[in-house]
């Protein structure tokens, strides 16, 4: 049995072309050689373009067999005979936007009708009458449009997907198979992977001993332009404001964002993170997988959290911090080095005795 090809082959091109989508010196070899795919250093042969950027790697680099690599000045004299360099401060990113002209497939979604439905409205989807549909919008088997929703020209709706009522979405967006959008305006090229719950009720209780009464929530999620929001991933809406994800922001999977919670521009956002109601992150934040950040914190532009690190208190743009809870790194390494020596010194005891 043959096995399947996701992504088609990119048609050859030409390694002058490639340094002109990458913005890369040819520093030596030859500029016509053609590059019919991408593939990692040890697997490269002729043909492919490959890239280095982690020391790690360095001595594939020189064993590679690949028609052309992307390099960064450090590790050039590594580049084999044979192999073209090209040159480039950041070979990733470099690659990224190569691929993206090699490979435009890959760069969202494209959902079980693929290419050949694209535009399409397929006969198993219920689209209420009321909604309204711009041109080239696809909609897959199983997906619901609630009443009074708006959809963007090129958007595609993901297969059992569930579009609430009055909800906006804009143009070029993916809404993946088996998500929910309820209570949510979405700007344009949102990716929404599979399994995502948007604009659920917030975790809003007033809590006593005559019960738990249930508060409602009223706001919003409002999802701005080119975010990327990763599979399983809830966003609640807010309480009584909106819960903002900012422009450009990328959501990794299984992140959980409570209600009121507001998310500036540019930040990331990795899997497991949890950020309890109405904490604010300013623009270019990063957050490690597997951290919390406590709720009403406001966490400033550009500070970034490491790792499975708790965040309970302010932290300053700008602000490097981890550990539980969370400090200036500096701070923090130098705890856990102070633990380490004391750990050790008591073993020497022990073993003394």
């Amino acid at each position: 049995m043959s096995d399947p090809i996701f992504f088609a082959a990119p048609a050859p091109v030409s390694v002058r072309q490639i340094a002109e989508w990458a913005g890369a010196e040819i520093v030596r070899g030859d500029g016509d050689a053609m590059v019919s795919g991408v593939a990692p250093l040890d697997e490269a042969a002729a043909g492919a373009l490959v890239f280095i950027d982690n020391p790690k790697y360095a001595d594939l680099l020189e064993q590679t067999q690949a028609t052309a690599c992307l390099v960064a000045k450090r590790f050039l004299a590594r580049v084999p005979e044979g192999v073209t360099p090209l040159l480039t401060q950041e070979p990733y990113r470099a690659l990224a936007t190569v691929m993206g002209h090699m490979y435009p497939d890959a760069m969202r979604p494209t959902g079980a009708l693929d290419a050949r439905g694209a535009g399409a409205i397929s006969a198993g989807a219920h689209v209420d009458p009321t909604a309204r549909l711009e041109a080239g919008v696809t909609v897959e088997p199983g997906a619901v449009i609630g009443p009074d929703v708006e959809i963007g020209a090129e958007t595609l709706v993901g297969a059992n997907a569930v579009i609430a009522a009055g909800c906006r979405i804009g143009r070029q967006c993916s809404i993946g198979p088996n998500t929910t959008v309820q209570h949510t305006l979405i700007g344009d090229r949102v990716i929404i992977h599979p399994g995502v719950r948007l604009g659920q009720d917030g975790f809003g209780f007033a809590m006593g001993l005559q019960g738990h009464q249930k508060v409602p929530q009223i706001g919003r999620v409002i999802i701005q332009n080119d975010v990327e929001i990763g599979g399983n991933t809830t966003v609640d809406r807010g309480a009584n404001r909106d819960t903002i994800i900012g422009e450009g922001t990328k959501i990794d999977n299984q992140v959980q964002i409570g209600h009121n919670v507001i998310v500036g521009r540019h930040c990331v956002i990795v899997s497991q993170v949890g950020i309890s109601g109405s904490a604010t992150l300013g623009d270019y934040v990063a957050i490690g997988g597997q951290s919390g950040v406590n709720g009403h914190v406001t966490i400033g532009m550009g500070a970034q959290i490491a790792a499975v690190s708790v965040v309970r208190d302010d932290i300053p743009a700008g602000g490097r911090y981890g550990g539980v809870p969370a400090r200036p790194v500096k701070e923090w390494f130098r705890e856990m080095a102070a633990l380490k020596r004391l750990a050790q010194k008591g073993n020497t005891k022990t073993d003394a005795d």
